[in-house]
């Protein structure tokens, strides 16, 4: 058996971090993918764990070879999925997780389509997502807005999902999304049917 991918989507406020999270810990042989960056590191940040920090020439010739799944420049630093440890987590037969949004998942079905399990993860309404991200207290009203706003513009891209799991009552989801995991390494397309047929009946 390999690795599969387990990509989970949802608007900003949605609570799919804590959930992917909690759920790592439930789960076994899982590797959360780790972006790659050209910013410096910042005080208490880990290599290797928050993020991977190469050099913009480094990142622009990665870009040259195609060993990014998908990158973007943002404020003069470059951000990108490396494809290397992805492929060396699958070939150890581990869920990789991408905490990815719609346009990511797109990218990452173009190029892993047939091992990648979806989930998207929003609230019951736009108006508990609004108060979510008010409680939160980290963001400006501009700030909100542009997140509601991208909000609207994710949910139009439910239909492109496996699963779609409303964060009402955290445990519950929590639940659901251990259980679609677990489910994932059973997929036919993660599995060696040859070989196991061969066993099968030996």
């Amino acid at each position: 058996m390999k690795g599969n991918i387990l990509v989970i989507s949802g608007p900003s406020g949605s609570g799919k971090s804590s959930l992917m999270h909690e759920m790592m810990k439930r789960v076994e042989n899982t590797y959360f993918s780790i972006s790659t960056t050209t910013r410096q590191k910042r005080d208490g940040e880990v290599e290797g764990k928050d993020y991977f920090f190469i050099s913009k020439d480094e990142f622009k010739k990665g870009i040259e070879e195609g060993n990014f799944l998908e990158w973007a420049r943002v404020h003069d630093n470059y951000y990108g999925t490396s494809l290397k440890q992805i492929l060396i987590e699958l070939s150890a037969g581990k869920i990789v997780i991408f905490d990815i949004d719609v346009q990511g998942h797109k990218i990452a079905q173009e190029k892993f389509g047939n091992i990648i399990t979806s989930v998207f993860v929003t609230t019951p309404n736009q108006e508990i997502l609004k108060q979510r991200l008010i409680q939160r207290g980290t963001d400006t009203q501009e700030s909100i807005q542009k997140r509601l706003n991208n909000a609207i513009s994710e949910m139009t891209r439910v239909k492109e999902y496996d699963f779609l799991l409303i964060n009402d009552y955290f445990d519950k989801t929590l639940d659901d999304l251990v259980s679609i995991a677990n489910a994932s390494k059973n997929r036919v397309s993660s599995i060696n049917t040859e070989e196991f047929i061969s066993s099968w009946l030996q």
